[in-house]
């Protein structure tokens, strides 16, 4: 009679790295920084002219000029109110209703010389909340 004997077998270490993890921590570190990325950059978009500051043609259509003076009171350049001035909800109904009427006007910002950076910045987000797609700045010529 034989025996039979068996020899335990050892099992195999298995040398491999589980990426796994690693995926998992990928993937949430990309959807922070998708959610992220549009709260740091805050902005008001405007199409800087690419040559020096020259008037606009004779023959193009009278552009809509939103301003506003050393109090902070808003003015819009429309109809014969155009020395009226307006809080920041009728301004941003009266632009909107302007858009609407003419989707391709365009939109000047004028400041007075005395106004304090922060108060044209506001217009100029008021102007796109109200849906502006692009904003010219009026300057007046050095002497």
């Amino acid at each position: 009679m034989r025996h039979s004997y068996r020899t335990p077998r050892r099992k195999r270490v298995i040398a491999e790295i589980n990426v796994v993890p690693y995926i998992d921590v990928m993937l949430v570190l990309l959807i922070i920084f998708m959610v992220t990325a549009p709260l740091v950059t805050q902005g008001v978009k405007v199409d800087l002219p690419q040559a020096a500051a020259e008037s606009l043609p004779e023959d193009t259509k009278p552009p809509l000029i939103a301003s506003i003076d050393k109090q902070g009171r808003y003015y819009l350049s429309v109809g014969d109110d155009s020395d009226t001035p307006l809080d920041a909800s009728q301004m941003s109904s009266l632009v909107a209703g302007q858009i609407e009427l003419d989707p391709d006007a365009q939109f000047i910002v004028k400041g007075d010389g005395d106004v304090d950076y922060k108060s044209v910045v506001k217009l100029m987000v008021l102007l796109q909340q109200a849906g502006v797609p692009s904003l010219g700045l009026m300057t007046e010529p050095d002497e």
